[in-house]
């Protein structure tokens, strides 16, 4: 065992993992996921994505630049822990005002340092994501196994990230109005449209068709989110009833509410795909992007027959469903992250790709 471990994580199997504790104090019941990500804890710390999750990081050094004010995702992560090899509490960098374990206590976000995160994140990978708990070196496995199997992920957590309010963000010298849906939306989703000449109004994620259509958009965005989609039939009805009336634009739990508003069916994938380094190809040019992702569910490929949509990108690891397009009604959607720069540009025509259609249909209107 490690010398001065005092919290330790159970997995379903009853397997355990001891290590230090860092940030919030507690016990935490949450499912185990890993990312393969080089850079950028902040932003999955922040990511209303990985709401309930313990995310495994496996590049070992964690911590080291620091929290800087302007790269949060969101006010308030509600991420469920962060395992990492090595914490560093001694940040160089100088954008940091604060270290990541400060932020975690602030926001009760339970860590583990010390952990062999290669072992572990093969672990998932072969056995599945499963749940986990967060606990007190003390406890004993049959105790923690016990509690483990009383508990319950939540399924509400896109409710919980959302916004409650109607929010506003002007766009320098904008040329169309987008309409969000914003079901766990990260904050950079918000620049990269203002950046491309978009007002932006998000609204929360069970606001109706005709709340929308109220609102006069150009365009609607569906965003990433935490969860099943199936969990937001709310989101999907909202879709059903804007499809055609506008050029729509989904990503992640965007991507797949979409594609279930179509008639499409989404699974839930052994261990997801999480981190910055996922080559995906674009179908319509045959180039192939380095993509930033973060889902456990995907779109089940032989569901989109019979429906009007087609496949438009796929994953080159595992062939899964990476993008889709309807294009009578104008809208696509893809698995991945394009405003999480990754490549760092290889995906960022995706916002032109919108825009191009929303043009489209002013011309049309």
């Amino acid at each position: 065992m490690l010398s001065g471990a005092n919290r330790k994580i159970i997995l379903e199997d009853g397997s355990e993992y001891a290590g230090c504790a860092f940030g919030a104090d507690g016990e935490k019941l949450v499912e185990i996921v890993f990312n393969t990500s080089m850079v950028g804890y902040q932003e999955i710390l922040s990511d209303p994505s990985y709401t309930d999750q313990a995310v495994v990081m496996t590049y070992p050094l964690i911590g080291n630049y620091g929290m800087a004010d302007d790269d949060f995702e969101t006010q308030t992560p509600t991420i469920g822990a962060l395992i990492v090899r090595q914490y560093n509490d001694e940040p160089s960098n100088f954008r940091s005002t604060k270290t990541l374990g400060e932020v975690m206590r602030t926001y009760g976000i339970a860590g583990v340092s010390g952990i062999d995160t290669r072992t572990l994140a093969r672990h998932i990978r072969n056995f599945g994501s499963c749940k986990a708990l967060l606990t007190d070196i003390g406890t004993p496995t049959e105790e923690g196994l016990r509690r483990l199997r009383a508990g319950d992920i939540p399924r509400d957590a896109v409710s919980r990230v959302s916004r409650k309010a109607i929010c506003r963000y002007a766009g320098a010298n904008a040329r169309f109005h987008v309409v969000a849906v914003d079901c766990g939306m990260k904050q950079n989703i918000v620049r990269s449209l203002q950046k491309k000449g978009c007002d932006v109004t998000v609204v929360p994620w069970n606001t109706d068709a005709e709340t929308i259509a109220s609102l006069q958009p150009d365009g609607v965005f569906l965003s990433n989110g935490p969860g099943d989609p199936t969990d937001v039939p709310e989101v999907m009805h909202t879709v059903q009833a804007l499809l055609g009336r506008y050029p729509i634009f989904g990503i992640c739990l965007g991507h797949q509410i979409l594609s279930l508003a179509y008639g499409a069916k989404t699974y839930k994938l052994k261990f997801g795909h999480r981190g910055g380094n996922h080559p995906v190809k674009d179908l319509t040019t045959d180039k192939v992007e380095i993509t930033s992702q973060n889902h456990s569910y995907a779109v089940d490929t032989d569901s989109l027959a019979g429906t009007p949509l087609t496949v438009t990108h796929i994953n080159l690891l595992d062939n899964t469903v990476e993008g889709v397009a309807c294009a009578r009604d104008r809208a696509f959607a893809v698995q991945y992250h394009p405003e999480s720069a990754p490549g760092p540009q290889d995906s960022a025509y995706l916002f032109d790709r919108f825009l191009g259609l929303m043009e489209e249909a002013k011309h049309n209107a």
